[in-house]
């Protein structure tokens, strides 16, 4: 069992590599104890996604279905075949992470299934099961047997997890809108997308990254590194897309180039061990 473990988590840490190397640099630079749990939430989470994201060729209903079911049955059996959803489950009960925050973020995959058009309401709570809530349950990581520290820092891991979702509306915007059909913010017309708008939402961004980084300078010396180079990249990643026109929204994905991203570490890692963020 020792190494059917092993090899789950193996995989939920892969999983995390190969599909996001910002992410998995930031949970690498994490003390070790804690790494563990999060490949275990990023994995869970990327497969939730790729089903609603990728197999559009398939019943994606029904799959998503057959994955919610084996979640939970994975979690009350504290077993699953399934390698990554083993992984979480093992999280979950390690780290003590709540059934809502699960049943959060599997309403919101499912979201994305029908809705093309989220009202304020519905946004409201796509943004909480999409960003938020993993944002929480990584902090259940960091902090699962700290109660009072853990609800001291929700307010601020929300904002984190909501700034990074809306970034990632604006830089997945060709694909999500001009593929998918996909408006995740209501009465914005992206065929007339202007710079008055544009530059709204990213004021609307930007603070919440600005409240969201009172928590990370409370965030044990242990994990601050790791979530503030995730914080830089980000934001690095939205100065990108606030030089873009209007226009070039939905032309191209925007990215951090690896220099740049290589510039950030160092500079967090010198900011994180001087404590001046």
């Amino acid at each position: 069992m020792e190494l059917y473990r092993k090899n789950n988590l193996d995989c939920s840490r892969i999983t995390t590599r190969n599909y996001s190397t910002s992410f998995s640099l930031g949970v690498r630079v994490l003390n070790a104890r804690y790494r563990e749990g999060i490949y275990s939430i990023y994995g869970f989470v990327r497969y939730a996604d790729e089903i609603v994201d990728t197999f559009f060729d398939q019943d994606q209903r029904t799959i998503f279905e057959e994955f919610r079911q084996e979640t939970f049955k994975a979690i009350e059996r504290k077993f699953s075949i399934n390698p990554i959803i083993d992984s979480f489950q093992m999280a979950v009960h390690k780290y003590h992470i709540d059934r809502e925050l699960i049943d959060a973020f599997l309403l919101s995959m499912e979201m994305d299934l029908s809705n093309e058009v989220y009202s304020p309401e519905l946004l409201k709570t796509y943004i909480y099961g999409s960003a938020e809530v993993v944002g929480l349950m990584c902090l259940r990581v960091f902090y699962f047997n700290e109660p009072e520290k853990y609800d001291q820092l929700v307010a601020p891991a929300r904002k984190l997890g909501e700034a990074f979702q809306k970034v990632n509306f604006l830089r997945d915007a060709h694909d999500d809108f001009s593929s998918k059909g996909r408006i995740y913010f209501k009465d914005i017309d992206f065929d007339h997308f202007t710079e008055e708008t544009k530059k709204q939402l990213e004021a609307e961004i930007e603070k919440d990254f600005q409240e969201s980084m009172e928590g990370i300078r409370q965030l044990k010396k242990q994990v601050r590194l790791g979530v503030y180079l995730a914080y830089s990249y980000y934001l690095n990643l939205l100065k990108e897309i606030k030089k873009a026109r209007p226009e070039e929204i939905l032309k191209k994905r925007y990215r951090v180039s690896t220099r740049r991203k290589s510039y950030l570490l160092v500079n967090a890692y010198l900011k994180n061990a001087l404590n001046m963020l």
